[in-house]
């Protein structure tokens, strides 16, 4: 056996999540509830742990408690090669203050690199709904002798202006960086395509600790990885991109291969839910050479009763649909639609409740909320508008544990 480098995972799961309000309201963005099954943070740790990599530290900070919960029951590993996935909450190590940026969050937590003591740190982020063998970013790491590796997806230059944009030559190295450049710089052999920070970095440990030390330093720093510590290394020319699209992972298709999605905004939630429900779906969870990984509830199989049907969508375990029509719609475990209610084009997270009668269009339903017998959503949005948030796509969000009836 070949000898491994000796790498350390850090998730970045502190994060607000504004955008995806009302559904963050009571819990970390990388909690919040994901095709049918799983949670955000399910898609990362899954690529970390298909690839080896077994020491993993996930940086919580922001209403953490059923992140934290999540990562403890689901997630505990007990192996004898000192195998951990652990949550690391804000501990004020530097003083009574809690995280300012991303950078922050990692230099305030360094006492867990200085435990590890590793050779090269990972650095994910904990939102993002892909497949990604994050070894074979490593080895291109590793042959660049970089001190910090982007991973960058190509996306239409004409699109790019919403996201970190990297100028990069034909040896990867990283020329210039720029935060949603009206002018974006096209790739080295796609003039008509720019690469986009995914937010996922390898640094090398001893770079990655000087560059946080110096940022720390610096009174004008949003103290942020793609703000300022990326930009820092850039200008040393010791920053390099990988290529997303050379990623293969065992199992992959034509249709989903290089998919990612950020799901930070409701529309893009829902949409990279709706990738889930085709015939040949554009992303695949049923790929199990490469799972992504959860623990389900102890919980009989869906049941249709009473003339109760399902079609074009994904239903979870212990879930009830009776004598009701479910289209085009993920509905996850332990959900029951009433006789008579109408669902379609939704997603309808653990614990949901829809009423006899009911009617639900284009929403999110989010966990343990009763939908009233009767109640009508998504099909006038005047109505809509006086109870709930409706996102510039049209969507319909219902918040957590709400109970809705019949508006008189």
């Amino acid at each position: 056996m070949r000898n491994q480098p000796h790498v350390l995972a850090i998730v970045l799961a502190g994060g607000e999540g504004k955008r995806l309000f009302p559904h963050t309201a009571d819990r970390a963005k990388p909690a919040v509830p994901f095709g049918g099954s799983y949670r955000l943070i399910d898609f990362v740790l899954s690529n970390l742990v298909n690839a080896g990599f077994m020491r993993i530290c996930v940086l919580t900070q922001y209403k953490s408690h059923s992140l934290d919960r999540h990562i403890s029951q689901v997630w505990h590993m007990r192996g004898m090669g000192g195998e951990y996935i652990t949550p690391v909450p804000a501990q004020q190590r530097l003083g009574p203050r809690w995280y300012t940026g991303s950078a922050d969050a990692i230099l305030q937590s360094l006492n867990l690199v200085h435990d590890e003591k590793p050779d090269h740190i990972v650095v994910f982020g904990a939102d993002h709904v892909y497949r990604m063998d994050p070894r074979q970013m490593l080895d291109h790491h590793i042959a660049t002798g970089a001190a910090v590796t982007v991973a960058g997806i190509r996306v239409p230059r004409s699109e790019a202006f919403a996201f970190g944009c990297i100028d990069a030559g034909d040896d990867d190295l990283i020329r210039d960086w720029v935060e949603k450049p009206s002018d974006p710089p096209g790739t080295p052999d796609d003039p008509d395509a720019t690469f986009a920070s995914m937010g996922n970095y390898i640094f090398t440990t001893d770079a990655l600790v000087t560059a946080l030390k110096a940022d720390a330093e610096k009174p004008d720093s949003t103290h942020d990885m793609g703000g300022d510590i990326i930009p820092a290394l850039v200008e040393q020319e010791r920053a390099y991109v990988y290529d997303f699209a050379r990623n293969r992972v065992p199992g992959e298709t034509e249709r989903d291969r290089g998919y990612w999605r950020d799901v930070g905004t409701i529309d893009a939630f829902y949409d990279a839910h709706v990738d889930l429900v085709s015939v040949h779906p554009v992303f695949n969870l049923y790929n199990n050479l490469w799972p992504i990984r959860t623990q389900q509830d102890n919980l009989p199989p869906a049941k249709f009763v009473n003339g109760g049907m399902s079609q074009e969508s994904m239903v979870g375990a212990g879930t009830i649909i009776s004598a009701a029509t479910v289209r085009n719609s993920v509905v996850s475990n332990n959900v029951v639609v009433e006789d008579g209610a109408v669902v379609e084009g939704s997603v309808l997270m653990p614990g949901v409740r829809i009423g006899r009668g009911a009617v639900v269009r284009r929403a999110i339903v989010d966990k343990n909320s009763s939908i009233g017998p009767g109640d009508v959503i998504g099909v006038d949005h005047e109505r809509d508008r006086l109870r709930f948030p409706i996102s510039a796509g049209g969507v319909v969000s219902v918040s957590k544990n709400s109970v809705t009836s019949l508006p008189g």
